[in-house]
This record gives structure tokens, sequence and C-alpha cells, in this order.
């Protein structure tokens, strides 16, 4: 069976939109190459918690912040002192570098720790003097924490010339990035008004100033235009020193321009090259798009949930002609579709030995309160059409609206069914699951349990959806083909289908899952996914006292004091979850790891397991559980992110490996930024 991959469709406007980032800084959609995002995906609100009791608002702006020379860095970075360099131009002073010592300076930069969160927070999350909200949560009058830590040292690569979709060397932006509109002075990244602990699409114009710059430029672009922007980041500099660093005689941080062409670099250094000249995707840069989408394709791969019947993520036809797929229909799922009715699917029918068929079937979600008997019966026809043609054995056929027995053989071969969507599991769920109640004669609770822990589905289903098929349930059972010659015994509907809203938690790891408070205080739901441990962060459970005498003490840990505020540290409870976790593992059950939204705290956890158990950096292991956490953007805020990096540092040394970095903290943080964006305008 050939692989599928994912082929993007538009977005889904959720029922639940997600709310607006407030910031004042944004990045500039020119800067990168346009990227859909992964359908049906939306970011949820994620409570920050309440300020630290300190917390005041101060009754006027503090001073502008300066340079905190507490923590200097330690070691002799490649590109600082930069007197042994060619000087390109006096006054600013630019310098000049080669292929090599870039490569030599961006490895050091990757090899050397981060400081101690401690020593750059609250400063990333952005401190405007004239934010009043962010500064009372943050800092009240503790000015000190409002200056600009020394600790901090980034080596930046500016790209002119073209935009980001080719010739792009690793962690490279645009110009406008950082640059004002004037060109000669940094942008002002810190947001004037509003609150978040999630300024991610700050941190590249935020860090700057903190940072050597090199700058180059495509290999057809005048050297002049490079020169150009050069010594407009040099006058940067030397306008944010005087205001920001006055005391210091001697520029910490410089400019550079790129002596060697792109091609040089493509040949001595590939390592360093994330897109090549052609516009293609080299592979040896993590790019947080791209392995998104290979997580989500093998989360979702296609597989046979009854028999030839699959279901998976909508194939590129680019890439895979239907004819090489292995399979003879495709049910696309989506929005716009209508229930398609016997006469179409005799057409289907007939039409089968030409050639792989297509057709198409609302998707979950879209299931209202208004749909009429017609359109039921046409579901359950659906329903049997797909059942006949993968199990032609049966002897009754289905009839159409005048009696007519569609044009099919009763000795034509058992046919191939896929049925379909973007992600390969959220519209599609809704068809899945009735097929699935029609063809295997079980009722919905059943079917929920057996399409997620026999077949190891992961779908997403809406609390429509469950409120349709429960309505339909004794219809759908009652034409089902493993109703016949027996009757279906009547079941009781367990006390979790009326607690649920339709989704399960995610299934990171087989003995993780990631949920929300809501599926925590669903104890019957958990046990009957094999979940007997629950770890909460920061969100106890509602459980009565003889629901826990059934789980045990020893099966259920909390994790107190940690708010989602962006002041909380989480790293000194890692060792002790991940070892709650691990415990489970070894008993050969799960562990339902939640918080209140399930996006940002326990997320954070699960993440460092994944990097934990798999050896996986940061950035792989966020798009992993990124991938996983179904219908929902993870939201890990920036500290948790930071202190996620260092987790990294630390999983290394335990390898006893040397420290090394995929990608810098500006460049994660423009990553997760971007990925983000096209989610936060929806409305």
């Amino acid at each position: 069976m050939a692989t599928v991959v994912v082929q993007q469709h538009p977005v889904r406007h959720s029922s639940s939109p997600p709310p607006a980032i407030s910031s004042s800084f944004s990045l500039s959609a020119d800067s990168t190459p346009s990227q859909p995002p992964v359908p049906n995906k939306h970011i949820p609100v994620c409570p920050t918690g309440p300020a630290p009791p300190s917390s005041k608002i101060p009754a006027t702006p503090p001073a502008s912040p300066t340079l905190r020379h507490a923590a200097p860095l330690h070691g002799r970075p490649v590109l600082f002192p930069p007197d042994d360099f060619p000087i390109v131009c006096d006054d600013p002073p630019i310098y000049s570098v080669d292929a090599d010592t870039l490569a030599s300076a961006m490895e050091e930069r990757a090899s050397r720790p981060l400081p101690d969160p401690k020593h750059v927070f609250p400063w990333l999350h952005g401190l405007h003097p004239e934010n009043h909200i962010q500064l009372g949560f943050f800092v009240s009058r503790r000015r000190s924490l409002r200056r600009v830590p020394r600790c901090l040292r980034f080596t930046a690569i500016v790209k002119v010339g073209g935009n980001l979709s080719k010739s792009r060397i690793k962690g490279a932006i645009a110009p406008q990035e950082i640059l004002s509109k004037s060109g000669t002075s940094f942008l002002e990244a810190d947001p004037p008004e509003g609150f978040s602990v999630r300024n991610f699409q700050i941190q590249t114009a935020k860090l700057a100033p903190l940072s050597d710059i090199v700058v180059y430029g495509e290999d057809d672009v005048d050297q002049k235009e490079v020169l150009q922007v050069a010594n407009g980041i040099a006058n940067a500099q030397k306008e944010w020193r005087k205001n920001f660093d006055p005391g210091q005689d001697v520029s910490l941080f410089n400019t550079f321009v790129l002596e060697s062409t792109f091609r040089e670099i493509e040949d001595k250094h590939p390592e360093l090259i994330a897109v090549n000249c052609q516009g293609q995707l080299t592979g040896r840069v993590v790019d947080f798009f791209h392995w998104e989408r290979l997580e989500m394709c093998h989360m979702a791969e296609a597989s046979e949930i009854t028999t030839n019947v699959w279901q998976g993520p909508t194939p590129d036809v680019n890439e895979h002609p239907l004819e090489d797929l292995g399979f003879d229909v495709f049910i696309e799922t989506h929005d716009v579709a209508s229930i398609p009715n016997l006469r179409y699917l005799s057409k289907i029918s007939a039409q089968l030995e030409d050639g792989p068929q297509r057709l198409e079937f609302p998707s979950s979600g879209s299931v209202l309160a208004s749909w009429n008997q017609v359109e039921v019966y046409d579901l359950i026809d659906t329903c049997r059409w797909i059942y006949h043609i993968a199990n032609p054995e049966e002897p009754e056929q289905p009839t159409d609206a005048d009696g007519d027995i569609p044009m099919v053989s009763l000795t034509s071969k058992p046919r191939k069914v896929f049925i379909h969507c973007g992600d390969g599991y959220t519209e599609s769920s809704l068809l899945a699951i009735a097929y699935f109640m029609f063809a295997e004669g079980v009722p919905v609770h059943e079917a929920w349990l057996r399409l997620h822990c026999e077949k190891k589905r992961n779908f997403f289903a809406y609390p429509s959806d469950v409120a349709f098929l429960t309505s339909i349930q004794s219809r759908l059972l009652l034409e089902s083909p493993a109703a016949r010659g027996r009757s279906i015994p009547k079941t009781p509907e367990p006390s979790w289908l009326s607690r649920m809203d339709g989704s399960l938690p995610s299934r990171i790891l087989p003995y993780m899952y990631l949920g929300n408070l809501n599926h925590a205080n669903n104890p019957e739901l958990l046990r009957a996914l094999g979940i007997r441990r629950v770890l909460s962060i920061g969100e106890p459970v509602s459980w009565p006292p003889s629901e826990f005498e059934k789980w045990g003490l020893d099966s259920v840990m909390m994790v107190n004091e940690v708010q989602d505020n962006g002041i909380d540290p989480l790293t000194q409870e890692f060792d002790r979850c991940l070892k709650f976790i691990e415990k489970g593992k070894k008993d050969g059950t799960a562990t339902l790891v939640h918080c209140r939204v399930g996006v940002s705290r326990s997320a954070t956890i699960c993440i460092a397991e994944v990097m934990a158990c798999k050896g996986l950096s940061f950035p792989r292991a966020y798009c992993f559980v990124r991938a996983r956490r179904l219908n929902v953007i993870i939201q890990p805020h920036l500290r948790f992110v930071y202190e996620l990096l260092k987790w990294d540092e630390l999983q290394q040394q335990k390898r006893n490996e040397p420290i090394h970095r995929d990608l810098e903290w500006p460049t994660i943080a423009r990553e997760i930024a971007l990925m983000n964006k096209p989610y936060s305008k929806q409305q």
C-alpha cells in the first residue's frame, strides 16, 4: 500500500473560534514562504491565572532599560572581538567573514549553553515602558528586572534580495523583520499595550540588538545592496548602544557581510543550507512546517478500520495518481459536501470497472438538528452501499427510490474504499464511526472505543456528532448486516458518553495521553481507554472520595502552584512527572497528563517526555506532540519553551553527547509564531 501525504485544504472555521493574539508587532508575511495551516486546528484560550501577589501597576512608566551587567558571558565567541576580521567600512564599522568563519560561529553558538531562565525572564516577555498591564503583572516597581540581560548573545543571519523561499541559510531572516522603515534603527519589539505570555512574534526583533549580524544576498544580488543593508544595521547597533549601553566604549555586537557566494556555502557547508538556490528544502535544517506535516502523516496514515474500508489523509494526486494508491473508491469528507443518494451511488457502482471513483460526504461537525429523515436514510444507504462493494459476497443489494437494483454484479470482486480528509481524522470521523457501527453492528460508545483502542485510530468528533450518532443508533444497528439472523442485545449507555464532548484525550505515546480538565473529570472514560494514572499539572480533579479509592492514591499525582502565567517555572517538576509516567509504562498502563485546557502546562510535560524517551531535540519533539494534540494547537508559553531548550541540553549531557541545538532561540520563537499566525486570524 502506498504511503499517502497530506494535501492542504482551506482552513475550517471551528465552532469555537480562537482568540486573536494581541500584539503591536507581527512577522512580515513577505518574509517567509506562505504556508497553509493544517486543516481544522484552532488555538484555544489559555487562562494565565492570577498575577503574583506583589504585582502593582506603577504610577508612571519606569526609565528606559539598560544592560543588566550580571551573569556575563564566559568564553570567547568566534565573532568577538572582531579585530582580526577585514574591515569593509570604517564608520560605522562593518567587517567581512567567509563561509568557514560563519560555520564556526554558528557551531559555537549552537554549542554554548543558554543562560538560566531566571536571568532572561521576564525581560523576554516584552516589557514596554508604556505597557502598564504587562509591567504591572511581571515587574511592578522592580526596575532592575527590566534591564537588558548581558548574558544573552546570538548570531543573526540577514538575507538581502528576494524572499526566503530560496537561497536561505539556516535561521536567515529578512531585513524588515528587525529594522524600522528608516532602515537605520531597530524595530521597537515590545508591545506597547495588551498582555501576553506568548510573545513569540517579537523575539527576532527583540534579540537583534543582542546579536552579531551577518548579512548576505543571493548570488545575483548587487553587493552594493548588501552593503547598504549592512550599513543600516551597523547604524542601528550604534544607536541602540548609545541609548541602552552608553557606558560601553567597545561595541559588544557587530555587523558583518559574507564574502563567500551562496553556492560556495552550499558546496562547503551544506549543513547550513535550509533552502537551496532552486527553492527546495534540503532536509538538513529543521523546518517546523515540514516536520509537523511529516508527523501528521505518520500519525494519521491510512489504516483499515474494518474489512476493505480504510481511513487516512487525502492523497497528493500530484505525487501519487489515484490509480497507484490501491483503492477503488475515494470518499472525501468536507464541509460543503452533500450526502449522496442511491441513484448517484448506483452510477458510481457502474463505473468501478473503469478505474478508481470519487465521491464526497459531509464532514464531522456539520450535522445539525435540522437534518431531516431523508438525509438520515441517505446516510444509512451510503453505509449499506459501502458495505456491499467492500463485501460483495453478501446476497442482499440496496435498491434505489424506484426499487431498482444498482448495477453491481454479485460476483464482482471486493472493492477497497478510502474515507479521507486533509488531516486524516477530523472531517472523516463522522462517516468512519457511522460506517463502523453499521458494518460491525456495535453501538456508538463501542465504536468509539474500538476504533481508538483496537484500530489505533486517532480521531476527533464534535458534540453534535455524538448527539446525532446516538439518535440514529437504533436505526443503524437495525439495518446492520451484523444483525441478520440474530438480535443485537441492548446494552446500557455508559455514563462516560453523556459527559464526553466528542473528543477523546490525545494519544501522544502508547502510554501517555494529553488532555484537559474535562477529560480528567471523566474517570469512567479514562478507564475505558486503558488509562489508569492521572498526572494533574496545576489543576486538581474533582472526583468523589470513592473514585480516588478505586484509582488508588499512588495512581494520581498533583503538581501544585504552577499557573500558566509566564512566571511559575516547571523545570523542577520534570523529573518527578516523568518518573510518574514511567511507572505507568512499566506497569503496562497509560497516564493522562492534563492541566485546564491541555495545551500549555501539560503539553510541556509531554514534550519533555518525548524528548527524554525518544532522544528527540526540542523542535522535533514539539512537532511530534503538536501533530498528535488533536484539533487544537499546543501553546506552551515563552518560559516553558525556553525551559524545554534547557531540558534538551540536560538530556544531551545524560547521553554523554556534546550540547548542540538544532535551532537557536530567536529562530524557534519565529517558527512557532509563523505556525500559529494563520490560526490567530480565524474568527
